[in-house]
């Protein structure tokens, strides 16, 4: 009788969301690291809240029946997905650009013929926004058992609602689609033993 094996349960105390400008002189990691340090050219975006990161792949079917069969003899591949939800903490730069699709500008003003900095900050919204397309790195690890999600393109496809609150704090809900690249959404890596 076969059994199940408790030492393969795994869980995602930690972890950590990496962003990059997609394409360029970017290089996708191809090893896992070490579960602290970002990788090479990758910004981290900070606290994520308590409820984590939410990784769906999605394959969307369509069956074909037969006359001979009442049970569908085959399924057609429709479309693929792989989707990554979370709710950012932080109000920084990087987060609040991310999350708006825009960037800050330091506003200026003209003191006796020179521009001089005001030290206030202007996000401008557009009516026709440009989508911004990044590269995506997700982390996680519980000890020794590191794993990473690498999207070479990504968009964000949703936003939450920022409430304003005296008690809670801001938080940046995203949701972000893969996009194709020469046939992949991206890849999984992990020093996990996967040879059992």
């Amino acid at each position: 009788m076969p059994t199940g094996d408790a030492g393969k349960i795994r869980f995602a105390p930690s972890g950590m969301l990496y962003i990059a400008p997609a394409g360029g002189s970017l290089v996708l990691p191809d090893e896992v690291g070490d579960g602290d340090a970002a990788p090479t050219g990758y910004k981290a975006l900070g606290y994520v809240s308590e409820e984590g990161v939410t990784l769906t792949p999605t394959i969307q079917t369509t069956p074909l029946n037969a006359w001979q069969s009442a049970a569908p003899v085959l399924y057609n591949v429709d479309s693929a997905a792989f989707q990554i939800q979370a709710t950012l903490l932080e109000a920084s730069k990087l987060v609040t650009e991310t999350f708006f699709g825009t960037t800050w500008e330091e506003v200026m003003e003209d003191v006796s013929g020179t521009p001089t900095a005001t030290g206030t900050y202007r996000l401008n919204l557009s009516s026709l926004p440009e989508l911004v397309e990044f590269s995506l790195v997700v982390d996680w690890k519980q000890k020794n058992s590191l794993w990473r999600t690498v999207i070479a393109r990504s968009m964000v496809s949703e936003r939450g609602a920022i409430t304003l609150q005296r008690t809670q704090s801001k938080q940046f809900q995203l949701t972000i689609d893969a996009m194709d690249l020469d046939g992949s959404l991206g890849y999984v890596l992990t020093n996990d033993d996967m040879g059992d």
